[in-house]
Formats: C-alpha cells, structure tokens, sequence
C-alpha cells in the first residue's frame, strides 16, 4: 500500500490553530457552547482544539465531551465481526447550548447523522455545528457538510484517508493510503 503525505505535523499544527481561531470568532467567550468529540477519532481532535483554546487564546472553561455512536449507526449490524463500543463522557446537558461536534474525517456523513440522532439523549441543542480535519468531497451519502474544515481532500476509488495523532499514533500527520 503506498501512502502520501498530505498534511505534515507542521501543517496540522497550523490547521488546527485556524480552526480554533474560527470557533473564537464564532462563539467568543463559550459559555454557551460545548465541543463533543465522536468517538473514537474525533476524541484526539476535541482534546487538542480545547488545548489551543485554553492555553494559546486564554478562553476560560471549554466544556468538552464525547459521544459514542456506535449503536446509532445505520449499519451497525452489517459487519462480520461484533463491534466494541467506545464510552461516551458527557457529564453535562447540552439543553439549549450551542453544540460543535469534532471529528477527523467527513466521508459520507452517516457518522454525523448518527450523532444527530445520539445527542438527542442530553437534550435539545440550539444549533449543532460540525467541525472536521479533513472533508473528503464528492463522497457523501447524505447532505451534511462541515462548519469548520482544516483541509478538503478529493479521495478516489479505494483510496483512504489516515489520520494520526502524537497522543495515540507517535506522530501528527494526515495520509492517503
């Protein structure tokens, strides 16, 4: 399998600083809004922004939590293998808040869609917005597009998209694989 590089650490670094710069200029002070990482790859992602929020632009008490939707997949039952579930973390009511859900990569927008129906269990957000690393166009099964995008990749084929993390993976950096 050949891999190309599309974003290096650097690049990533300076994405990921954009994208908090736009959350800044969107919600200011945040406390109406709460970021809610899809687990399991958006949860590297939320991590880091809140991160940058906190420690780069000083924006006092980014609440964070994350949302597991295995369960609420239109195809959780098509695998040959049983899936695992990841934890959700959301020890808050997201009740009338502004909700930015954070994911690595938009591919067909099913993962989203099941988020929409997941969230539902905390309460009724007053908007929902969608903020991703990488929007894969051309792709989507459903019309969902991002609020907040770092990078637009034209994926073909079979091609895929690898995102890794420093925290889990040893390095930042986005492949196509």
């Amino acid at each position: 399998m050949s891999h190309k590089i599309l974003l290096t650490s650097k690049e990533v670094n300076i994405i990921l600083h954009r994208l908090a710069c736009q959350l800044i200029e969107n919600h200011l002070d945040f406390s109406d809004t709460v970021l809610i990482g899809l687990q399991p790859r958006g949860k590297f992602l939320a991590e880091r922004i809140k991160q940058i929020l906190e420690q780069e632009y000083k924006v006092q008490n980014v609440t964070l939590g994350f949302l597991d939707i295995t369960f609420f997949r239109d195809d959780f039952r098509r695998g040959d293998k049983p899936l695992e579930a990841n934890k959700t973390q959301i020890d808050f009511l997201v009740e009338n808040k502004k909700v930015v859900f954070v994911d690595d990569v938009l591919y067909t927008g099913r993962s989203i869609r099941a988020a929409l129906t997941a969230i539902q269990s905390f309460g009724r957000p007053s908007v929902i917005e969608l903020l991703v690393l990488i929007d894969r166009r051309f792709s989507r099964h459903l019309p969902i597009q991002p609020d907040y995008r770092g990078r637009q990749v034209d994926a073909i084929n079979n091609e895929k998209v690898k995102v890794t993390w420093k925290e889990h993976d040893g390095e930042d950096s986005v492949y196509l694989i």
